[in-house]
């Protein structure tokens, strides 16, 4: 491999290697330095070797770093990296991975267009749609998730773009992205996945067909629960618009929030393969318990997607949602009586985490809103971490004796 140290670059000689080597190799940077690990970059500003180096610089006639906002070189490294897990073009850092779908749609969509969005998304995601892009004239509809004839009959001459998690937060419900992605593009629209709970590690949306692919790095690709980010990865053409918004709105990515996310991805297939093991060790074994009525992952054969899932995926994720006897009061003391389990919203982390949606994620909808997603009140979630499945099980036979 080249340390050609005025190029300062890597990646050169990665084509066509493993997703493995390019989750610890793809974007890395070298200063004359020589370091071994990513570098940090924690500067505000950048000095040049001239006035006119300065002007070209700041006009993009001459390519280099301007001002941390939009130009990081650590911040870089995780975009480049990214880009190269996703199989995008080019991949655009940002604060959290809110800030991400605040991006795309601000970017990509102006007042008068149309946006689809899954009745199955995140909450802060169906309150971002409803209470602020709606106020700047852009008008947006909701279809099920899963059924593509909703979505085909949905689209109007002025969509723009079709907004999906797959799978969703948190029922684990999936679309056939290639076939949705079809019926997009047919009509002239494009498809944004939300990539959040498979990471590229199991599913990889624009090989699938999809245009642009999101991120709430915040979650597995960190995986420790340690800082926020976010990300948007997609075709050139589509990320320059991403990077207009970027820089002149603010809502970038810190360059020491990127160096936590790159050593994240070092690890991020390994972490995945434990994570889906767990689930689906955890979801066979309550689905068996007495307490428990209905259980949501699509590893189990009982999904009515398992077969999706199997086809588009190479695992089934870290989430597990159920559904137990007694309502909200049930669902409240099953949390309760846990004491290994954390008891918060997060996910993604190596510690294991259990939340009510209705009254956590999905608190800020209308009961309404929460019914047509699904959300009961006697839903739990479990992001399965990475401690050992006897102890997690252990922990959650705690809550069922108290139903």
């Amino acid at each position: 491999m080249s340390q050609d140290w005025d190029a300062g670059r890597l990646d050169s000689d990665l084509e066509g290697v493993a997703f493995d080597t390019l989750a610890v190799r793809a974007g890395q940077h070298r200063t004359p330095e020589g370091e071994h690990g990513d570098a940090m970059f924690l500067t505000s500003s950048y000095v040049f070797r001239t006035a006119a180096d300065a002007a070209a610089r700041f006009s993009g006639e001459v390519a280099g770093n301007v001002y941390s906002r939009y130009t990081n070189p650590t911040v870089r490294a995780f975009e480049e990296r990214i880009a190269a897990l996703e199989g995008a073009e080019q991949a655009v850092a940002t604060a959290t991975g809110m800030a991400a779908i605040l991006s795309v749609v601000m970017s990509l969509c102006s007042a008068g267009d149309h946006v689809l969005v899954s009745r199955s998304v995140f909450g802060s995601t169906i309150s971002l749609f409803e209470k602020y892009f709606k106020r700047f004239g852009i008008e947006v509809d909701y279809v099920p998730l899963a059924e593509l004839q909703g979505w085909d009959a949905a689209i109007k001459p002025n969509t723009k773009l079709l907004f999906v998690e797959s799978p969703s937060n948190p029922l684990a419900e999936l679309v056939d992205i290639s076939a949705l992605a079809e019926i997009a593009h047919a009509k002239g629209a494009m498809l944004v996945v939300d990539n959040c709970f498979c990471t590229p590690a199991l599913q990889q949306p624009i090989k699938l067909g999809a245009d642009i692919v999101v991120h709430s790095a915040t979650k597995f690709i960190d995986g420790q629960g340690r800082c926020m980010g976010g990300v948007v990865a997609g075709r050139g053409e589509l990320m320059k618009e991403v990077v207009g918004f970027l820089r002149t709105a603010g809502p970038t990515l810190s360059p020491f929030n990127a160096w936590i996310f790159l050593k994240g991805l070092e690890t991020l297939n390994l972490r995945m393969r434990a994570h889906c093991a767990s689930a689906l060790a955890l979801a066979e074994w309550l689905e068996q318990q007495d307490g428990v009525e209905k259980v949501h992952y699509a590893g189990l054969k009982s999904h009515p997607q398992h077969a999706l899932a199997q086809r588009q995926q190479r695992g089934f994720g870290a989430v597990v949602s159920f559904e137990v006897k007694g309502g909200k009061e049930g669902a409240w003391r099953f949390i309760d009586a846990t004491r290994l389990i954390s008891i918060t919203a997060n996910l993604g982390d190596s510690k294991t985490t259990i939340t009510h949606p209705a009254t956590t994620s999905h608190g800020r909808l209308a009961p309404q809103e929460r019914e047509a997603a699904g959300i009961r009140d006697s839903l739990i979630r479990i992001a399965v971490g990475l401690e050992d499945v006897v102890d997690l099980q252990a922990d959650l036979s705690r809550g069922l004796a108290v139903l």
